[in-house]
């Protein structure tokens, strides 16, 4: 054969070899043929690398989306199908009753692998070690387990108020420091920080305002092209996070075992964790990140909850005096409310769900992955698809939370005052990825905001006018700083406080 010819046919053959395999990435790519019912509907992307990852506030972004694409809509990130939930029934229908299909985490690479290690409950994949680490978490931090840590939590939601009466421009402050204080005492049986600005405490937020900016979409490219974790030196600023975390938790753990032997410490989760170790089969390591973790996501988020208690306080009057119309009823101003009144104080728990809806802890959510096809009406969300729900858009959706942006906490109780049965948000999670501490955190943002609104009127400096979308980008919510004025309502309310304090001891 002529040398021209033999080029042409290896050139022929080069060429049906591409196209082939442009077309098999394509199948792979968008699913074509693997599945009897279709993707839902999506924004549309470049044939070949799909859609563009939101850079900063994914929620807002899916929000918008919604509006146009429906409850459920299916975006593209190169081979990677991720499915985002915004809809109300559509999160009850897909990641609630089909929960046991969304057990799995996506891959982390950056987050997950390379600073955690494979370790963090949050991203754990689904499996052995998730098994034994929710399983340990559970035990320590169900219902009745949780009660036990009211005291813990009482003394330093008085702490709280005491903290807003000596310096209110602080609040945010303050917020952080009864968060932290109060899983530090739960996790290592430590007592109470000084300050926030405590170096061990500023360490271990450290931590988790990592986390937070590795889990932002698109944060590192490691995530979207994980071979390059394996070209030294590309991931080494995520490699000293995870030395310089595990290091901390390890020291941590340390610690609480010095102060055991010299019986210097009370029971708390790591001396849990210790005593359950051989049982549990939890390595050293383990135990720790479990115990870090603990502390990292409890701290943080019960920290920006109270945060947007005060903010919405101060921007919807109406809604604070209603509780503080109940709590005058059921307490009066000659005592301080307890976790005794929870059952008689649903305009204080209406207040709360309401704040949860408004301003969600995880307003973007956590991905899920599918370990199997899902069905919704006629479409399938196909095995391996992540799935997003979106608990910012979900606490927006218009059927279910009319006028979705005002903070209205009488659209969770009935017509007798009660709260509503058939009336739920989201904001701890789905499934069995639902967060284990929601009872601790439930019961601490209760007593806060019980004691808060007991305690103080709050109100906006006009000044300085709040902006209620300052939140902070991030895989947890917090308030940009702004200015909030606490006027006393209760007389004598420092005394009051320590009178209260001399009684539990």
């Amino acid at each position: 054969m002529p040398p021209h010819q033999v080029l042409s046919a290896g050139s022929l053959v080069l060429g049906i070899g591409s196209f082939a395999a442009v077309i098999y990435l394509a199948v792979q790519r968008l699913g074509w043929g693997k599945h009897p019912g279709r993707l839902p509907p999506g924004p549309p992307g470049h044939w070949l690398f799909g859609n563009t990852p939101p850079t900063s506030y994914a929620y807002r972004y899916y929000t918008e989306l919604a509006a146009n694409y429906g409850p459920v809509f299916t975006m593209r990130y190169g081979s990677h199908r991720v499915c985002v939930i915004t809809g109300h029934q559509a999160a009850t229908d897909i990641m609630v009753k089909q929960s046991h299909k969304l057990i799995d985490r996506p891959r982390y690479v950056a987050a997950g692998e390379i600073i955690s290690a494979g370790m963090r409950t949050l991203l754990t994949r689904a499996g052995d070690r998730l098994r034994r680490l929710r399983s340990s978490l559970h035990a320590a931090l169900q219902p009745q387990s949780s009660a036990k840590y009211e005291p813990i939590q009482m003394h330093n939601a008085l702490n709280y108020i005491l903290d807003l009466l000596d310096d209110p421009d602080k609040h945010l402050d303050h917020a952080r420091r009864y968060a932290a204080s109060v899983i530090m005492t739960v996790t290592y049986g430590k007592t109470t920080p000084t300050s926030y600005s405590d170096p061990e405490v500023k360490r271990i937020e450290q931590v988790a305002a990592r986390l937070g900016s590795a889990l932002r979409p698109g944060a590192y490219l490691v995530d979207t092209y994980p071979f390059l974790k394996y070209i030294p030196g590309f991931t080494s600023e995520l490699e000293r996070y995870h030395e310089e975390e595990i290091g901390l938790y390890r020291h941590q753990v340390e610690e609480v075992k010095q102060r055991q032997a010299k019986n210097e410490v009370d029971s708390c989760f790591v001396t849990y964790l210790m005593e359950q170790q051989e049982q549990s089969g939890l390595s050293d390591d383990e135990l720790a990140y479990l115990a870090g973790s603990m502390f990292g996501a409890g701290s943080d988020t019960t920290g920006g909850v109270l945060g947007f208690l005060t903010m919405a306080s101060a921007r919807y009057p109406e809604a604070q005096r209603r509780v503080q119309a109940q709590l005058d009823a059921v307490v009066g101003r000659d005592r301080l409310p307890t976790f005794a009144d929870q059952d008689k104080l649903p305009e204080v728990w209406a207040y709360i769900e309401e704040l949860y809806r408004w301003r969600p802890v995880v307003p973007s959510g956590i991905s899920h992955s599918a370990t199997q096809d899902i069905i919704w009406k006629d479409y399938v969300i196909p095995a391996g698809t992540e799935v997003v729900g979106c608990h910012w858009a979900i606490g927006r959706d218009p059927e279910v939370f009319p006028d979705g942006e005002t903070f209205n906490p009488a659209r969770w109780l009935d017509e007798k005052g009660r709260l509503k049965d058939d009336l739920k948000f989201f904001n701890w999670g789905f499934g069995r990825r639902i967060c284990p501490g929601q009872h601790l955190a439930d019961r601490s943002v209760f007593i806060n905001t019980a004691l808060v609104l007991w305690a103080f009127d709050i109100s906006e400096d006009l000044k300085h006018p709040i902006n209620t979308l300052g939140i902070m980008d991030g895989a947890l919510a917090h308030p940009e700083p702004f200015v909030a004025r606490f006027k006393p309502r209760v007389a004598n309310l420092r005394e009051k406080i320590a009178s209260y304090r001399d009684s539990m001891e």
